[in-house]
């Protein structure tokens, strides 16, 4: 799967379990780390602990597995790296004080119109019956 493809992948993840502030950032030209960076916020240590395991059992389903994961333990940043990709997911207090997309001013954000799915429009509710 191509880098780009795989970050796209993550977000959708990501998006899918809810996680906020979802950011793509491509770092190719700034490190010789990774291409992309995933960059995503849960609302708690829980929410932290529930995308990261959706994001590596989304990808999985698709054969492709994650090379190594770190922070599990405290779930306040858990960082998934998939070497072209590399997904953060932080509680709002870590998310702050590290803020990466400021660190990493210089990369190039994918747009979000790229990577989410047009949401479904709500389902009617079936008119009353007299």
């Amino acid at each position: 799967m191509e880098s780009k493809d795989l970050a796209i992948a993550l977000a959708r993840a990501l998006d899918a379990k809810k996680a906020r502030n979802i950011r793509i950032l491509r770092v190719h030209d700034l490190t010789t780390v990774t291409d992309y960076f995933v960059i995503a916020t849960g609302t708690s240590t829980t929410h932290v602990a529930a995308l990261a395991d959706e994001a590596d059992f989304q990808l999985g389903r698709q054969g492709v597995n994650v090379l190594r994961t770190e922070g599990q333990d405290g779930k306040r940043w858990i960082l998934l790296d998939y070497g072209s990709v590399i997904v953060h997911v932080f509680t709002q207090e870590a998310h702050d004080f590290y803020d990466l997309e400021h660190l990493w001013a210089d990369g190039e954000p994918v747009p979000e119109s790229t990577w989410r799915l047009p949401e479904e429009p709500a389902a009617e509710a079936p008119a009353a019956q007299q």
